[in-house]
């Protein structure tokens, strides 16, 4: 894998993991703004087209799998 597709990968991760967090922190407290501001800010970017040009995995695929996680939990 060349650098520019592990940079790719390293983002579309980071925000997998922050999405992740948001989500586990509004199941604890549904008012958390902090919490909702950053599940909205990885939702735009999962619906962006900046994430078709990193990955071909498809952004709203990604989220529901998080989404569905997050009430697993």
């Amino acid at each position: 894998m060349d650098g520019y597709q592990s940079l790719a990968n390293a983002i579309v991760e980071l925000a997998a993991k922050d999405y992740r967090r948001s989500l586990k922190a509004l199941k604890k407290n549904p008012k958390n703004r902090e919490a909702m501001s950053m599940a909205m800010e990885c939702e735009r970017f999962f619906k962006s087209d900046w994430i078709k040009a990193l990955t071909s995995v498809d952004g709203e695929y990604i989220m529901n799998r998080l989404r569905e996680e997050a009430r697993s939990l």
